[in-house]
């Protein structure tokens, strides 16, 4: 129990020589770090807003243009639903007339055949029955899309509990994709946060920025393939000469030297939202970056429709209103899966794969306020934070000392191993340190002091037993075993629950607690055990002052 072998030794002490690897940047200023070598870590721990400021944004939520866009995607849907594939079993429903009229936000469809009118009505409320998978959400029997038929002609307008839930639905999605693009890693401490109906107050510790901020954030990220119709030649399409659903779209900057835009089909075939996952790497089969991205199932069944009935044709894929690329359609896609070519450098490629990712922006942002902020709590705060911190970690250092000697002082060295642990940790993460992180480390350290207590009062009971020595500690440290793993596994489990849920301070707190509870574990019960056992073993003590 007390014995250890060289590497096992040799990785331990390997352990801690990382952890002050990896938190010595702390003490170093930035130009210091700048001149260490490439292979010398140099992340440090970030201060949050409450102690060192940041940047701070007051975005407005578009939503009406969200009701508007939700009306346009029914309407998409309609006429698929009238004019269903060939393998889909029904007959083709012949209408006049197919519009949405943005002022009064209803959609009309005019039959050709009265005697579809009834078919028509069905379908249509059929589309319009769950809109999108939201009819459950607004309640038991109430459905988002209120439909009336007169005749051959049908109307869809969208109730206001819809409308209502949509809104603040568009809100709630923004203030996630704004997370996933500013934070994708989740430990930079970013509070986003509503405020009333339509408007969102972002926060972000250590950027002074806001400019560069609002560029990553405002990117709407709006991702569709679309199908090109090359019986629409560019001249006519500049003169105004655009059959109706069609659009003239540019090629992007990276793609579109020399090239003319297209004109493209104004419904999409595949969004955005159809996307589960992106991803950059080197192209393989020339140069350049690729971006690698796969479907969802209702993504996937769409896209392997299309490319099989339309082989050798172009099929453009735009963000944000450009063209990034537009390919011929060699053989059909079935997989649910395929990659963007074009000429993207590395960033681009991994910023465009992190736009797609993080999701599309439900809804146009607007700047109403902007501008750096200063600390919360400042540079006084911090001294005093610090101070009480130093007193209270010296306070315990002469406790364990004055309680149990020698084995107090192991206690100690464990006690600033563990802290210089925690430190590295934190910089290898990049992880941002807010007040209440420190409390977290605070209590990390009070638990590792527990649990050396814990063991320690194990051996005086041995020893009181009549136990010799070695025997004490090895018996000591096997039953203080399962108790220190129980409430350390607890807590852990506790601080993973937090880190999930949380946002914000709780999510701090939780990161540098499960952090100190892996930590804490490995410093009180296996860094002290190799050194009372090393010194127990060497000595062959007949008598221990515990």
């Amino acid at each position: 129990m007390l014995q250890f072998s060289r590497f096992q030794t040799a990785a331990i002490l390997g352990v801690i020589l990382l952890g002050a690897l990896f938190a010595a940047p702390n003490m170093l200023d930035e130009e210091t770090r700048a001149a260490l070598p490439g292979v010398v870590p140099k992340t440090t721990i970030n201060l949050g807003l409450d102690l060192q400021g940041g940047s701070y944004l007051l975005l407005g939520v578009d939503t009406e243009k969200v009701i508007d866009d939700r009306m346009r995607a029914i309407m998409s849907d309609i006429r698929r639903e009238m004019r269903p594939n060939s393998g889909a079993g029904r007959e083709r429903i012949r209408i006049d007339n197919l519009v949405y009229n943005g002022e009064t936000r209803v959609i009309s469809l005019t039959v050709a055949d009265a005697e579809d009118a009834r078919a028509a009505e069905d379908r249509v409320r059929e589309v319009t029955r769950s809109g999108g998978g939201v009819g459950g959400a607004l309640g038991f029997g109430l459905r988002p899309y209120s439909v009336s038929a007169n005749g051959g002609r049908i109307d869809v307008v969208m109730t206001t509990e819809a409308r209502r839930m949509f809104a603040s639905e568009a809100v709630r999605d923004s203030i996630e994709v704004i997370r996933r693009r500013i934070d994708p890693a989740g430990n930079r401490e970013v509070s986003i946060q509503p405020q009333g109906d339509s408007r969102i107050v972002v926060q972000v510790p250590g950027d002074d920025d806001p400019e560069a901020l609002k560029d990553v954030i405002n990117r709407t990220g709006q991702l569709s393939f679309h199908q090109h119709d090359p019986s629409v030649t560019f001249e006519d399409a500049s003169a105004g000469l655009l059959p109706p659903g069609r659009i003239l779209v540019p090629y992007s900057e990276s793609e579109g030297a020399g090239r003319a835009p297209l004109v493209l089909f104004e419904d999409a075939e595949v969004t955005g939202d159809m996307v589960q996952t992106a991803s950059a790497e080197a192209n393989p089969d020339g140069a350049g970056f690729q971006i690698n991205f796969s479907f969802d199932s209702r993504g996937a069944r769409r896209f392997a429709e299309y490319t099989s009935d339309n082989i050798g044709s172009l099929f453009a894929i735009v963000l944000d209103g450009e063209i990034i690329s537009a390919p011929v359609i060699q053989t059909p896609i079935t997989q649910g899966s395929g990659r963007i070519t074009g000429n993207f450098s590395a960033a681009e490629a991994s910023q465009t794969a992190l736009l797609i990712r993080s999701g599309a922006l439900p809804a146009e942002l607007t700047t109403l306020e902007q501008r750096s902020v200063g600390a919360d709590l400042g540079a006084d705060s911090i001294r005093a934070g610090t101070m009480a911190l130093i007193i209270g970690f010296l306070a315990v250092i002469a406790y364990m000392i004055v309680s149990y000697g020698r084995f107090g002082v192991y206690a100690d060295m464990a006690l600033i191993a563990n802290v210089i642990l925690i430190a590295g940790a934190l910089s290898l993460f990049g992880s941002t340190l807010t007040l209440p992180g420190i409390a977290g480390i605070v209590l990390t350290i009070g638990m590792a002091v527990d649990a050396n207590v814990l063991i320690f009062e194990r051996i005086r009971e041995e020893l009181r037993n009549g136990k010799s020595p070695i025997n004490a500690a090895e018996i000591g440290y096997e039953k203080a075993r399962s108790a220190i793993l129980d409430a350390n596994i607890t807590t852990f489990f506790a601080a993973f629950i937090m880190f999930f849920l949380g946002a914000g301070p709780v999510r701090g707190f939780a990161i540098t607690l499960m952090i100190g509870v892996v930590t804490s574990v490995f410093t009180a019960y296996v860094l002290t055990r190799l050194m009372a056992g090393r010194h127990l073993l060497a000595n062959r003590a007949k008598e221990l002052r515990l």
